[in-house]
């Protein structure tokens, strides 16, 4: 089976080797979870202007930003920072701010349905949904040169992911009935 030899992605976040993606590419809308409006592609004013960290990180819960400390990019945006960008910030180079956040937006959407195959393998699944899951692993493994701004564009514009999510109430009934 592909999906036991296959490596995944690391799906845990290290903020250490992020430029603050989500603190830039997500909006904020004002209420229970955050303390202000903010629109997407606007970093944060949260954030030190001399690094890639919140001011406020250690009282986000008081200050109001609860989805803050919710959110998990599952490892999406350290690997857009490092490998797609080899550690080219949106500071360092604010002409490729939009291609980076379109790229975290499909580096997290690529770990979201990684993550899903990786626990749907833990289960008993019949011969043809193995070989099912494991053509969709196939299809979403990275390139050997690693992902690209192109590479991730192409995953996205293809109909993977569509696939994936209609296929998913058959692996569903299998999972219930373990």
């Amino acid at each position: 089976m592909l999906g036991q030899t296959a490596l995944f992605p690391d799906f845990t976040a290290d903020c250490t080797r992020c430029a603050a993606l989500c603190c830039v590419a997500l909006h904020f809308d004002k209420g229970d979870a955050f303390a202000f409006d903010k629109p997407a592609g606007t970093p944060c004013p949260n954030l030190a202007p001399d690094s890639f960290g919140c001011r406020i990180h250690a009282d986000l819960m008081n200050k109001g930003f609860g989805g803050c400390v919710k959110f998990d990019c599952r490892g999406a945006g350290q690997r857009v920072t490092q490998e797609v960008f080899a550690g080219i910030t949106w500071r360092d180079a604010p002409d490729q701010m939009r291609q980076m956040i379109d790229a975290f937006r499909m580096m997290r959407r690529l770990h979201e349905t990684l993550e899903a195959i990786a626990l749907l393998q833990r289960y008993p699944l019949s011969p043809p949904q193995s070989q099912q899951l494991d053509a969709f692993l196939a299809e979403l493994t990275a390139p050997e040169s690693g992902w690209t701004v192109s590479s991730l564009t192409a995953l996205d514009a293809s109909d993977v992911f569509d696939r994936f999510k209609a296929a998913l109430p058959a692996f569903r009934s299998a999972v219930s009935r373990a």
